[in-house]
Order: structure tokens, then sequence, then C-alpha cells
């Protein structure tokens, strides 16, 4: 899954006890009187792309990203696992060059590049130098690997045998367990929960990656985020040399979903999971599908979240499972948006003997809470915690560009990143509490238990 992917903001997680005087100094300099606007800017290529820049000039670098309509979500049934893949070989060959060459090329101007897949897309990025002749060369590379990938039998061959392995590896593992059944009693009829097989890995073909490359990578849905010392002209002239050379065209439907929340909670009933397992904890997984990306539900859902299990040592989650009864190390939850609703999840680690005392507790704890809500105590903390952490999500280019690519890909405002700490700041006791029992109901919860009592 898709957890840790950089597009998915709200992944800090500080805990409000442990915020010193820095974080609220910060804090200060991100207040509405006194927080500078950041000066993004967006503009389509001469091929229909949108480009998200914003110009740093602290230090001679720049980073990119390109962000494709080409996430498992559009995988054709049966070939689950070629999203990634095709990912995967970008940058693994070009008509002219070997992956050998074009790893030695980007070392030669300090540059990294790397490629990856989710569910709602695929990236390929790129940090280099400003300086010349560095920054020329390594564009040239980047834009050779994106716009005349070869995807080489060989090649192909090895890699499949490498996941093939890691698949088989991982599936020993109670969290790979937990994660594949949490999707797939989630996302029944939807494509977040087919989730790639080793039959569907073993029948990938060089044309099967030909053609996703062909059919996905499209100029018109490409998105280009630039961070970095470069000017607009120059980044103008580089977003229309990336591109030009992409698969021309764009795809006619919502690349990105359609669905929300309440269709795909509608067929769900409250279920239990259970997968025998010989490790000595459980694992633990509560949740179901509940957030899209740009739901205006979005900073109240924030806010409620840190109270429950998104806030570390203060949350409720933790207080009322590891410090009152000593049931585990750590309790959490959070929200995943994304293109269709993604998931929201509460989960627990604990021994075998104690799953049905912690399983029970986590659900108590969620069902209050969705009753009740937080107490203005735990909001007015949340609140603070959040603001007060905010620019620790902006504070490299690597994040800057992480977001401007999640702008970009979803259609936000430019003004997104300016107003964040004013959303946060203006949700109030209702809010957080409608917010969240409107989109987790406890009637359509499901739980997965990996190991637990027998």
């Amino acid at each position: 899954m898709n957890k840790l992917y950089s597009m998915n903001l709200p992944k800090f997680r500080v805990p409000f006890a442990l915020v010193g005087p820095a974080v609220f100094a910060a804090q200060a300099l991100f207040s509405p009187a006194a927080y500078a606007t950041l000066p993004i800017e967006s503009w389509k290529t001469q091929s229909g792309s949108t480009v998200m820049f914003m110009r740093t000039e602290a230090l001679p670098m720049l980073d990119i990203q390109m962000s494709f309509a080409a996430g498992a979500r559009a995988v054709p049934t049966g070939k689950e696992g070629v999203a990634g893949m095709t990912a995967g070989l970008i940058g693994k060959g070009t008509p002219k060059l070997d992956e050998n060459q074009i790893s030695d090329g980007f070392a030669d101007t300090g540059a990294q590049f790397g490629s990856a897949a989710s569910q709602d897309n695929a990236t390929a990025s790129l940090r280099t130098l400003t300086t010349e002749p560095e920054l020329s060369k390594s564009i040239e590379l980047f834009k050779t690997v994106v716009q005349n990938p070869v995807f080489k039998q060989d090649v192909l061959s090895r890699e499949l045998n490498r996941s093939l392995a890691a698949f088989k590896e991982s599936l020993t593992k109670p969290a790979t367990l937990a994660d594949r059944a949490f999707y797939q009693a989630l996302y029944p009829n939807h494509p977040y929960g087919r989730l790639a097989t080793e039959q569907s890995l073993q029948s990938i073909t060089v044309a099967d990656l030909e053609s996703y490359y062909k059919t996905r990578y499209l100029a018109g849905n490409t998105v280009v985020s630039m961070v970095g010392n470069l000017n607009r002209a120059q980044a103008e002239k580089l977003a229309n040399e990336l591109t030009a050379g992409l698969p021309q065209g764009k795809l006619a439907e919502n690349a990105m979903g359609s669905a929300d929340f309440q269709a795909l909670q509608t067929p769900l009933k409250a279920q239990t999971i259970q997968i025998a397992h010989p490790a000595a904890q459980s694992h633990i997984q509560v949740g179901l599908p509940a957030l899209r990306r740009g739901t205006p539900d979005y900073f109240k859902l924030l806010v409620a979240n840190h109270v429950i299990g998104g806030g570390g040592f203060v949350s409720r989650l933790m207080k009322e499972i590891r410090e009152d009864r000593g049931l585990a190390y750590s309790a959490s939850s959070y929200f995943m948006p994304m293109g269709d609703p993604g998931p929201f999840q509460a989960s627990v680690q604990t021994k075998k003997e104690q799953t049905n005392e912690a399983l029970k507790v986590l659900n108590d704890t969620l069902r209050k809470f969705i009753d009740k809500g937080p107490t203005q105590a735990e909001l007015d903390a949340a609140k603070s915690n959040l603001i007060g952490g905010f620019p620790l999500r902006i504070d490299s280019n690597s994040d800057l560009v992480g977001n401007l690519t999640m702008m970009g890909l979803y259609g936000m405002p430019l003004n997104y990143l300016d107003t964040w700490t004013d959303e946060i700041a203006k949700v109030t006791l209702k809010d957080a509490k409608e917010a969240f029992a409107r989109h987790v109901n406890s009637d359509k919860l499901t739980t997965v238990v990996v190991g637990g009592q027998e």
C-alpha cells in the first residue's frame, strides 16, 4: 500500500506534550499576520501537461517530479503489478543506453533519479544541481529516460524474479497479511482492492509494459512539479522539453477517481476477518473507506484524527490502550486521502493472549469518539500541535515538490499551503465531531486480526 506515499500530507504526528519553544516560535512565524505567501505558479505546457513551479534560491538545487495517471488503479484485471513494474523499469534502458550507463550518467553529475507507482499515479523524479554543466547533462538524461524507455526481456525477467521472491517472503509477515486482507475487504469491487498475486506477476510481459506506458504516460494527464533555483522562463522551457516527447493525448475518463465515501461504504457490513499466524503478537486493523483528496471535510477530519489516534502519546487510543492498560507499545489511526476515498484505519499490535481485550478497548474508544467527539481541551491541543508542526511539512525542496505534485494531481488551489494553518484554526468542536461521525460509520467497520487468540 502507499501509506508512506509522499503526497499524503498528514504524515507528521508530533505529540503535543513534546512540542517545545522552537516549534511554537515557528508557529508564530506562520500566523495569518506574519506568514509570507508561497510563490507557487502554475501553467500548461505546449503538450497540455500541468506545471507546478516554485522558485527557491537558497541552494543551487532543483527537484523535479513528473506524475502520470499510471497508478495501480488503472491496471487491467489479471495484470496486477504491471503499474509498479512499468515504473520500476523506467530508468533501466533506452534505445542507446543500458541501465549501467544510465546509473553512471546520473552519478557523474551528482544527480538522483527515482521512479515508483502508487494506487493513483506513477512518478519519475530528479534531484540535480543547477550549476553547469551538471544541470544540462542531468536534465538531458532524465528527459531521455522518461520519454524513451526500452523494456528489455532480460531486465524484466530479472526484476520479476526479484519481485516474486520478495512477494512470497512478504506473505510470511503478519503486517503484509493484515494489509492485504484489509484492502480486499474494504474495496471488494474497486481497483484499490485488486492486489498483485503470484499469478498476475508471472503473467506480465514486455508487451504489457509497452502498452501501459503508451496508454497511461500521456502528456495531457502529466503533472510536472519543480522546486528550485530556476526562474520562470527557465522553468517554462524545461517543462516543455520534458513533456514534448511523451505519448501525446489525454485520457477521456477521470483518471483520479469518481466514487464518494458513501458509495463505497454502502455495500459494507461490519465484519471480522481472522487470519492464523504463529507470530507472538497479533496485528489488528479496523477501518473503512472514508476520505477522498479534496473533500471539504479534510481539515476537520485531520484535527479529529489527531485527537483519536494521530497525535502520538497524547491521542485517545494511546491513552486507553497503552497508558491505562499496558496492552501495547503503540496504537494509532490515520486517514489516507486518495483519488477515490482512501481508508480510515485504526491499528494496534499486542500479545496474542491480550488480543480480545485490546480489540474491545479499541472499538469502545472509537465508538465513544464517534458518539461524543473530542473535548474542547483535546481540540485546542490538536490544533495547536498541527499548526505548530506545519513548518516541518514544507521545510525542504523534496517536501515542497511532493506537495506541489499533490496539488496539481488533485486540482487543489494554488493557495492551498498558504491557507493550511487558517483552515486548521477555524475547525470547531462541532465540525470535528460531525465530520468524524459522518465518515466513520461504526456499523460498517471491517476488523482484520492476524494472529490472535484461538
